[in-house]
């Protein structure tokens, strides 16, 4: 199946030093870009995270410190991924809430310009869980009737990733799916827009999920004491929260976004405030006796002043 694409496709999967989005690094990232006239393109790079991988995480994808410390850093590299992913709409496997945010602390802490604000994520992950609840081991052989061959690697996982969504496609394409809501719909289909739409449905404001979108549009704090309530209320309550979670364990991506609110509601009571001291200044009658007060009559000092000014 040929996917329908307006712009191109970029499944990537990462290897990493852990699973802490905000401090771990990236050991390994390999790229398969589909373009909208079927052919396609992998990059794939070793990458030197500057520390050392634990033991447990070589275990799983097996690379070692020996295997990387030759490779360049992501500082060397970044900007050619960047260029690379240019354009691109965004899809992986769990790549929503561990792929992406990785990979935009790794461009934020690296200073590379990268943005993301108008490009479509298509978790494959999520319309697996959504329609089957299972793994990508077993999403391969349920969807491709095939086993991964190298698992844990990184271009063969990105490799089953695309063959698994080309298949959901195919397998879903006409299948009625019912929401929490009760209100049903046909989600999976050969369309981008459609497939972001179905992968984001709890519609996350940073990747990370600390913020996410209510019903209503609103950013709000999705964890701890705050959940549920909307980002600019809390701010407004307690604005020392905002300097909490700005110098607390939160990836930078989440950061930017909570400076993003910060400075928005900033500009708001500012606005607010200049409307309504010019709302004020129009409202406040003159008093003709003031001005009256105010305008002095013209003496001889005042003459003298002049003359000597202008000397006439």
């Amino acid at each position: 199946m040929k996917l329908n694409l307006k712009r191109p496709l970029a499944f990537f999967d990462l290897e990493t030093t852990g699973v802490n989005v905000a401090s771990d690094r990236i050991v390994e990232i390999s790229i398969l870009k589909a373009m909208p006239d079927g052919t396609e393109e992998i990059k794939t790079l070793r990458i030197n995270p500057g520390i050392p991988i634990p033991l447990e995480s070589s275990l799983v994808h097996g690379i070692y410190d020996e295997d990387i410390k030759h490779e360049p850093t992501f500082k060397q590299v970044g900007e050619e991924l960047a260029r690379f992913l240019d354009d691109c709409d965004l899809a992986g496997y769990n790549s929503n809430r561990f792929d992406i945010p990785v990979l935009m602390e790794e461009f934020l802490r690296n200073g590379i310009d990268f943005d993301i604000e108008n490009r479509k994520f298509v978790d494959v992950q999520n319309i697996f869980h959504q329609m089957e609840q299972r793994t990508l081991k077993a999403a391969y052989l349920f969807y491709c009737g095939k086993n991964i061959e190298n698992a844990h690697s990184a271009e063969a996982d990105i490799k089953a990733t695309y063959e698994v969504l080309k298949a959901q496609i195919a397998k879903y394409e006409n299948v009625e799916w019912e929401d929490k809501k009760g209100e049903k719909s046909k989600p999976v289909q050969n369309n981008i827009e459609a497939l972001h739409k179905f992968t984001n449905l709890n519609k996350p404001v940073d990747f990370a999920a600390r913020l996410v979108y209510n019903e209503d549009g609103l950013e709000v704090i999705n964890f701890g004491k705050h959940k549920g309530r909307p980002v600019e209320e809390v701010f407004q309550a307690e604005p020392s929260y905002y300097n909490w979670m700005l110098n607390g364990d939160f990836p930078l991506y989440t950061k930017r976004c909570l400076e993003k609110i910060w400075n928005r509601m900033n500009a708001k009571k500012e606005q607010l405030k200049n409307e309504k001291q010019s709302l004020n200044a129009k409202s406040s009658p003159v008093n003709p006796n003031k001005v009256k007060e105010e305008i002095k009559p013209i003496n001889n000092d005042m003459l003298d002043q002049l003359k000597m000014k202008f000397g006439k």
